[in-house]
C-alpha cells in the first residue's frame, strides 16, 4: 500500500532538490561578489535637468521615460534585490541556503496534479500542498546535511497532520470503558463489514477481550450462514434472529448476553445500505435509540478511493460514526482513501485490512504510515 504515493512524494523531493542545486549554483556564482554587494547610502537622485525643467513632459515620451518615483523605486527594488542575493551567497559561503517561494511553486504544482490523480481528494491534495508551502519556504538547508532531510521532514510532517484528525487510542479506549463495550459496524454491502467483525473478534481476543457478535443484517439472504461461520471459526458466540427481523432487537439481546454473561464486547453487523436509503438509515437510528452503541465503525475498501471518501462523508452526515476501517488496503496501491477520509470526515481510520486471513487486521498508526511513505 502506499507505493503510488510515495513515488508521488520522492518525485517532489527530487524536484525540490533539483531547484536547490540550481539555487546554490546561483549563489556560488554571488558569492565571489558578496563583499562588494552593499546597500545605497540614500535614495537616488532624479536627473537635475528634468528636476529643473519647467517645461511638461512631451506627451510621446510619458510612457518611455518613469517619473522620479518609479526610478527611485525600482532602484530601491534592485537594492533589495542585490542585498538578498548578497546575504543569500554569505550564508552559501557558510554552508547554508534558503528554500525560496519561487523554487517550491513548480514542484508543488506537480504534486497537487499527481496526489489528484492518486484518488487523494481535492481539498486533501491542497491541504497537503499548502502545509508543505508553509513548511519549507524559508526553510535554511545546510549543504552538509542536505536538502533532502529538510524536505522529508516537511513531507512527513504535512502528511501527519493530514492523516492523524481525530486520531484516539482504540486499545484504551475499549479497556478503559464500561463494559460491555456495544460497536456497531455499517457502510454498503460487499466492502467486507462481516469479515472486518470476525477480524476484529480475534484482535481483542489476542488482546484478553471477550466478544459477542450480533447479526443485524437481518434482510440480506444468507447472511446468517455467513456470520456463523465466521463464529464458529473463531469460537466466538453469535446471536441471530431469523430473516426479516428488528435488527435493533438482535443487538439488544446479544447486550444483554453479554451482560449476563461477562462478555467485554458486543460486535453489531447491520444490513449493508446507501446513505440514500431512508429505510435503512432509520434502523440505524433505531439502533442508537434501543442499544445506545458505544462507537459505530464505517467500512469501505481502500480500493475505492474517493468514492469511499465520499461514502464515508455521506454516512457520517447521515448516521454519525465514530471511526473507519479501510478493507483490501493490501491490493490498494495509491493510498488516496487513507490519506483523504479522516481530514474530509474528521473521523479517523483505525484499522487497514490487509488480507483474508483473521490475523490480517493492522491498526492504523500515522507514525508507522507516515514512515512508511517517506522511508
Amino acid at each position: 500500500m502506499f507505493e503510488g504515493l510515495k513515488e508521488k512524494l520522492g518525485r517532489f523531493k527530487s524536484d525540490v532538490e533539483e531547484g536547490a542545486e540550481e539555487a546554490a549554483a546561483e549563489e556560488t556564482a554571488a558569492a565571489g561578489d558578496a563583499d562588494s554587494v552593499s546597500a545605497p547610502e540614500s535614495e537616488p537622485e532624479a536627473p537635475a535637468a528634468e528636476a529643473d525643467s519647467g517645461a511638461a513632459p512631451d506627451a510621446g515620451d510619458a510612457d518611455e521615460e518613469p517619473s522620479k518615483e518609479e526610478r527611485i523605486k525600482q532602484a530601491q527594488k534592485e537594492a533589495k534585490k542585490e542585498r538578498g542575493l548578497g546575504e543569500r551567497a554569505k550564508m552559501f559561503a557558510t554552508g547554508k541556503t534558503v528554500i525560496t517561494e519561487e523554487e517550491l511553486e513548480e514542484p508543488l504544482e506537480q504534486l497537487e496534479l499527481a496526489l489528484l490523480q492518486g484518488d487523494v481528494e481535492m481539498s486533501v491534495a491542497s491541504a497537503i500542498v499548502e502545509r508543505l508551502r508553509e513548511n519549507l519556504v524559508g526553510q535554511t538547508r545546510s549543504q552538509v546535511q542536505t536538502g533532502e532531510i529538510v524536505v522529508e521532514n516537511a513531507i512527513g510532517d504535512a502528511l501527519k497532520e493530514v492523516i492523524s484528525v481525530g486520531q484516539f487510542d482504540f486499545d484504551a479506549r475499549i479497556q478503559a470503558a464500561d463494559k460491555p463495550v456495544t460497536i456497531i459496524f455499517t457502510g454498503i454491502n460487499g466492502v467486507g463489514k462481516t469479515t472486518s467483525i470476525a477480524k476484529l473478534s480475534r484482535y481483542l481476543e489476542e488482546r484478553g477481550l471477550s466478544s459477542v457478535i450480533a447479526n443485524g443484517d437481518t434482510y440480506r439472504a444468507g447472511a446468517n450462514e455467513q456470520i456463523r461461520e465466521h463464529a464458529a471459526a473463531l469460537d466466538t458466540k453469535l446471536i441471530a434472529h431469523e430473516q426479516g427481523g428488528d435488527p435493533a432487537a438482535v443487538i439488544y439481546d446479544a447486550v444483554e448476553y453479554a451482560k449476563a454473561n461477562d462478555i467485554d464486547v458486543v460486535l453489531g453487523d447491520t444490513a449493508g445500505r446507501l446513505h440514500t436509503s431512508n429505510d435503512l438509515m432509520s434502523q440505524l437510528e433505531k439502533i442508537d435509540r434501543v442499544v445506545g452503541p458505544d462507537l459505530t465503525l464505517f467500512v469501505d475498501e481502500a480500493v475505492a478511493g474517493q468514492d469511499a471518501t465520499q461514502r464515508a462523508q455521506k454516512f457520517d452526515e447521515a448516521a454519525e460514526i465514530d471511526g473507519v476501517i479501510l478493507t483490501k488496503a493490501d491490493a490498494d496501491s495509491s493510498g488516496g482513501a487513507a490519506i483523504s477520509i479522516a481530514h474530509v470526515t474528521g473521523k479517523p481510520i483505525l484499522f487497514l485490512g490487509v488480507g483474508q486471513g483473521y490475523d490480517d487486521l493492522e491498526r492504523f498508526d500515522p507514525e508507522v504510515i507516515v514512515d512508511r511513505i517517506i522511508n
